[in-house]
């Protein structure tokens, strides 16, 4: 992929700048983990933990801005689907500018995964990354996100986590069991950790 039809230079700027993100993070600071966008550094190294290369039915919780977003859309293939579930409106508009036939912006919240792809006819994903800042939710939404994700993963797919914090570990190992990874990029600021669980074939 060239990356050429998810957007205009203008408008990637706008998702990467940030400023634009720390506009979200000011509207709604309860929603948003850093002030500041991921480097690509962090983009890279999820890429690779999720190996994005290899994945068809793809799911986005928490994409902020959209740069993320549209790393990932550079390194999925042509017949992938990318579903983007974003919770806040100031994101989500942003969200709509990404032009690409492959993608899908929904409103809404990630403990609704299983009404959400049936709504987009989209069959159980076999990567799930999530920036949402499971340190900034409640215990029991944060456990709903977790039970949802494992749910409606495809056996042998693969939930990914970059997080600031390791609240998600504590609320992801009881559900899925140890993260089968765990990395730290310190390319970023601030540095961020990216873990990964598989889901088995026996559930």
């Amino acid at each position: 992929m060239d990356g050429e039809n998810v957007g205009s230079k203008s408008d990637s700027n706008r998702r990467t700048n940030p400023a634009a993100f720390f506009r979200g993070f000011l509207r709604e600071p309860g929603q948003v983990g850093s002030v500041i966008p991921s480097s690509r550094f962090l983009e890279q190294r999820i890429v690779e933990v999720a190996n994005l290369t290899a994945a068809r039915r793809v799911v986005e919780l928490g994409p902020g801005t959209g740069g993320t977003t549209q790393a990932f859309l550079r390194h999925l293939g042509e017949d992938a689907r990318l579903l983007a579930i974003e919770l806040s409106p100031y994101f989500h508009d942003l969200l709509g500018e990404i032009s690409d036939p492959r993608f899908t912006n929904h409103f809404g919240s990630a403990e609704d995964l299983a009404d959400i792809l049936a709504e987009h006819g989209m069959e159980q994903p076999d990567v799930v990354i999530s920036g949402i800042p499971f340190s900034k939710m409640p215990e029991s939404v944060a456990t709903r996100v977790a039970q949802a994700v494992k749910d409606n993963l495809a056996d042998g797919g693969h939930f990914i986590a970059y997080q600031f914090r390791s609240d998600v570990v504590n609320i992801t190992e009881p559900i899925m069991g140890a993260a089968t990874s765990n990395t730290l990029e310190i390319r970023n600021i601030p540095p961020m950790r990216v873990y990964r669980w598989c889901k088995s074939g026996d559930g």
